[in-house]
């Protein structure tokens, strides 16, 4: 007799034998055992790409850039703080300064009256920084996730246009929007792209998008909006679609559910991956750094570090011969000494 049927028969005994309970019991574990192999093999593989040294090279270009709050052309900030933020990004790879201008309404307009010390804030950083790049941040929500922009209407894209064009004529060196949540495959915000970028063309000055994470897995970003509604990645198709309309793609890889620094910093060098095989070369790559405190499902604090995103990136990076790539802080009315001082010594050092 074939041994092989012998054990069958003999575990088919043993499984008879048990309760009902039991066999229940057995049922479940084997199930919950089949779930978790693939979170177990995803989260393996994740620790392994934060394996290793990143290499000595994989050093700030002085392409890097920080996100700065909405205080600076309101009134809130002045001279002072002005020589403080000088301090502060001295010896640092920092070349653009994203200053929050907006919000846009949802119409696509910029209210002037959000705005009031904008030109004088610019003027400003050009004289105390020479050389810093100082964009525009427009944002806004955006439909159909919310009830906000809808930019697959014509007039909506027109009045973005004409909103880029007035922060243009404020003295702003460029354009940057963080518009959330596009939709991987969203036609009309590549629309808007094309039709912005022509105007910031037209005056010599960069347009940059802060951009969503790529699917991690394929197809993921399908599975995100049929279970969800939420568009939290985009393909990495959709991602070079909208890298090609820009001059600079500032990758939002923070907020990802990860739960310790090393499946973070893992996570981190993954979607440099990723965004480095899709933006062509002439395009600046920066990857966003988490210099903010949030303890919830979606961001742990203790997880998501400026250090661990870092040496994600630099561990990435190793591996491209890139130029045009940079890092990205998030965002600095929320930057703590410890922030800058592990973006210092991880990359600036």
């Amino acid at each position: 007799m074939d041994m092989t049927d012998t054990r069958a028969g003999a575990l088919r005994r043993t499984w008879r034998g048990w309760s009902r309970r039991r066999r229940a019991a057995v049922a479940g574990l084997l199930g919950l055992a089949v779930l978790l192999i693939p979170v177990v093999s995803a989260a393996a593989a994740l620790r392994l790409q934060y394996a290793g040294e990143p290499a000595a090279e994989a050093r700030t270009r002085g392409r890097d850039a920080v996100w700065l709050g909405h205080s600076w052309v309101d009134g809130r900030k002045g001279d002072a703080d002005l020589a403080g933020l000088t301090r502060q990004l001295a010896g640092t790879g920092i070349r653009d300064l994203y200053v929050h201008t907006g919000p846009l309404e949802h119409d696509g307009s910029l209210d002037p009256v959000k705005y009031p010390q904008a030109r004088r804030f610019v003027a400003s950083v050009h004289q105390a920084l020479p050389g810093l790049r100082v964009q525009a941040w427009l944002g806004d929500v955006v439909a159909p996730e919310t009830d906000g922009l809808r930019l697959e209407q014509a007039d909506t894209r027109d009045r973005v246009t004409a909103s880029a064009r007035q922060a243009l004529d404020l003295g702003f060196d460029g354009v940057h929007f963080d518009l959330e949540p596009i939709r991987s495959g969203s036609a009309g915000f590549l629309s808007l792209l094309d039709q912005v970028h022509a105007v910031t063309a037209e005056r010599g000055a960069p347009l940059s998008v802060a951009a969503p994470q790529i699917d991690p897995l394929p197809g993921l970003h399908s599975v995100s909006v049929a279970l969800t509604d939420h568009g939290k990645w985009w393909s990495q198709a959709y991602f070079t679609q909208v890298a090609r309309r820009v001059e600079q793609i500032a990758v939002m890889s923070y907020d990802t559910a990860m739960p310790v620094e090393s499946l973070y910093g893992g996570y981190v060098a993954q979607q440099t991956s990723l965004a480095l095989e899709a933006t062509p070369p002439q395009v600046d790559l920066l990857m966003g750094l988490p210099a903010y405190w949030d303890d919830t499902f979606g961001h742990r604090g203790s997880a998501e570090t400026v250090a661990a995103a870092v040496r994600g990136a630099r561990l990435a990076l190793g591996r491209s011969e890139r130029q045009t790539f940079g890092l990205a802080l998030y965002v600095d009315f929320a930057a703590t000494p410890e922030h800058w001082d592990a973006y210092r010594r991880g990359w600036c050092a």
